[in-house]
């Protein structure tokens, strides 16, 4: 394999990606990407590796984007949770998440790992 191969196998294409709160397009290395916790039921867990299984949604990385989500319901049509679900989604450990990310010094690659 030469070497021009070997690079385009390892570049990962930039997708992009509408976050669910603001309806902006921007490229998915920008967004924190949240799934439906398979062990609880109405709970969304940030996914900033983006490996977990499941229906996926993009959101920006801010506190602001994350509580517009919440009172647009967003979350619960996003990841098509039960019609219950949508008034009574958890987000707690996204907000947990995006309050550490928040004090990281290394901010200009939050959802990266």
């Amino acid at each position: 394999m030469d070497a021009h191969a070997e690079h385009a196998e390892r570049v990962r294409p930039i997708r992009i990606r509408t976050c669910i709160a603001t309806r902006e397009q921007l490229p998915d290395t920008r967004l924190l990407r949240v799934v439906a916790d398979p062990d609880m039921p109405g709970r969304v867990v940030p996914d900033p590796s983006r490996s977990l299984p499941g229906r996926g949604a993009w959101i920006k990385p801010t506190l602001d984007a994350l509580e517009l989500a919440e009172g647009r319901r967003a979350f619960a049509r996003a990841l098509r949770m039960s019609p219950a679900a949508s008034a009574a989604v958890d987000v707690s450990q996204v907000r947990t998440y995006l309050v550490h990310a928040s004090n990281d010094p290394h901010d200009d690659r939050k959802t990266e790992h």
